[in-house]
């Protein structure tokens, strides 16, 4: 068990690993990672049935995690390197040739940790609820969780397999939208605005719970909650209201850091806001 203090700890790190990663290679994706960082310290740290030494792509009799916004990979690539699935050295290779760090995750590489590609929208779902029922009916009695993107959920791939979900009961599955508000090119109300989100998955079949997700014990509170739902008959989503680029004070509250890495100045700045905690790679 990982106290409160420890994990908040482990989230500095997490965030001074994306922030230095970003600006090695000029490149990436900070404002997401950074908001998701408190989600992923808590689910993999405490929540997670899993074991970083003896990973498999089938996964069986282990809980398994899909990322199907797959640009937030420099969050994903710290927890893993973090929880023992690969060295943190290698996070100085992030999107560089050759790399099994790439921009979007790919188990091409043979990459521990990771069992999709991701760098297409809207596709983590439909895994998700294959991963699912797979365990079901092999009598597998761990969970698939997956996270999504607030912008992600305008791609209509997403809605099938919500209504996949529901018909067949995958009541096995924690699915979790990182509900900031922010895609690429604005605030998602002046995209293609969402309307009453909790609503709408109501209404496709889905039991819907709502936390804050920059709130590491109301992030372990709702994943404890997620779970005693399971196997009652209905998928389960979270509504995780986070905040863009969490953690480093001029990245927060706007869309512009969506896929823009810090220069130099930016990056001393960013860092002298986040604790090194666990030994900077």
């Amino acid at each position: 068990m990982t106290n409160i203090q420890n994990l908040k700890q482990i989230a500095s790190q997490v965030r001074r690993d994306i922030v230095r990663m970003v600006h090695a290679q000029n490149s990436g994706h900070p404002g997401g990672s950074l908001g998701c960082t408190d989600f992923f310290t808590a689910l993999y740290f405490e929540i997670l049935n899993h074991n970083p030494k003896k990973f498999t792509m089938d996964g069986k009799d282990q809980d398994l995690f899909f990322l199907s916004n797959g640009h937030i990979s420099p969050v994903w690539y710290s927890i893993l390197a973090r929880t023992g699935y690969f060295k943190p050295n290698e996070l100085s290779t992030f999107r560089t040739l050759d790399s099994r760090l790439q921009g979007h995750p790919t188990p091409m590489e043979g990459l521990p940790g990771v069992r999709m590609a991701s760098g297409s929208l809207g596709q983590g779902l439909s895994v998700a609820c294959g991963a699912a029922l797979t365990k079901k009916l092999n009598g597998d009695n761990k969970i698939v969780y997956s996270l999504h993107g607030d912008g992600e959920l305008q791609e209509g791939q997403i809605w099938e397999a919500a209504m996949f979900a529901a018909q067949h009961k995958i009541d096995n599955l924690i699915s979790t939208i990182d509900y900031n508000g922010q895609q690429i090119d604005g605030p998602v109300d002046n995209i293609i605005s969402l309307g009453n989100l909790k609503a709408k998955w109501e209404s496709f079949g889905w039991e819907v719970l709502e936390m804050d997700g920059n709130i590491i014990e109301e992030v372990l509170e709702t994943l404890n909650k997620a779970k005693s739902l399971i196997g009652k008959g209905r998928p389960i989503v979270i509504l995780m209201k986070t905040e863009m680029g969490m953690g480093v004070d001029f990245m927060m509250g706007t869309h512009k850091w969506h896929g823009v890495a810090p220069n130099d100045e930016q990056l001393e700045i960013a860092l002298d806001q986040l604790e090194e905690t666990l030994g900077d790679y």
